[in-house]
């Protein structure tokens, strides 16, 4: 879940494209404010041992995934359980055997209660195959269950929504959390990838350029949150949001909330704001 749009030049649905040796993007017909030009799932392995993100439970999708994948796949990879990566899943699991990986969704409506991983890697683990060798780097943030993984031999980091071609990501609290966000962004900047497969848009080919922006972005968008509440005095959610994301479309006001909120949270950890029945100012000490 995305909150700019992001360039949707050279994406088509439903076509295996390779992007890299061994390694092939499949877009799902999820288009949208929300998910971009879709969500991106990736074929793994020369005959597509592994899918990482399939997506949504669109029939579709999940045909083109089949007759891609056809008795070769052997894992069914989610990088987190939002309901635009992880639904199609099960399905796909049940239709062809493999194994689901990744972490448990947390109790909520917003996430794919569906997915029941049988192996839930740990930060750091392996998880190899003849021909694909893929590890968890934990990345909360986005949500709480978010994993990127990093292959080592292709110099490429699969980041789900932790980080996206051309656009932010909503931190919706209370799952989402903004400081572990920007460690994780940092964590995966120390892995020095050289190109990012991103879960909506296009390959990265200058990743640390693309972290590096997102965390001033985070962190601009940090000081004008906290600015916009200093001259207001005090606000609740409702009054701070259209003075603190003055310059986005209002249509995408409501998602930015989600964000907002986590900026607000992030610095109420860090002392520098406190809420009091809903409504927010700056602290006193």
């Amino acid at each position: 879940m995305n909150d700019t749009p992001v360039n949707a030049d050279s994406l088509t649905v439903g076509v295996v494209t390779p992007i890299a040796p061994e390694v092939c993007r499949l877009l799902a017909p999820n288009g949208g404010p929300l998910t971009g030009p879709g969500t991106n799932t990736y074929l793994l392995g020369a005959g597509h041992s592994v899918v990482i993100d399939p997506g949504p439970a669109i029939a579709e999708h999940i045909d083109a995934m089949l007759a891609a994948v056809g008795d070769a796949l052997t894992y069914i990879v989610v990088t987190h359980t939002h309901l635009d990566h992880s639904p199609a899943a099960a399905l796909l699991a049940a239709e062809t055997g493999a194994q689901l990986v990744g972490l448990a969704p947390p109790a909520s409506e917003r996430q794919d209660q569906s997915f029941v991983p049988d192996l839930m890697p740990v930060d750091g683990e392996v998880l190899r195959l003849d021909d694909v060798e893929l590890r968890a780097i934990h990345t909360p943030g986005h949500a709480s269950n978010h994993v990127c993984y990093w292959s080592e031999s292709a110099q490429l980091l699969f980041t789900g929504d932790h980080v996206m071609q051309g656009s932010t990501v909503v931190i919706p609290p209370p799952d989402g959390d903004m400081q572990q966000y920007l460690d994780s962004l940092e964590k995966i900047r120390a892995l020095a990838p050289a190109a990012i497969a991103p879960g909506h848009g296009t390959v990265i080919d200058e990743p640390d350029r693309a972290v590096r922006r997102l965390i001033r972005h985070r962190l601009q968008r940090e000081a004008r949150v906290f600015d916009r509440l200093q001259r207001l005095g005090e606000a609740d959610l409702d009054a701070l949001l259209p003075h603190a994301y003055a310059d986005i479309d209002v249509r995408m006001l409501p998602v930015a909330a989600y964000s907002m909120h986590a900026h607000l949270i992030k610095l109420e950890a860090d002392g520098r704001v406190v809420c009091r029945e809903g409504v927010w100012s700056v602290s006193d000490g």
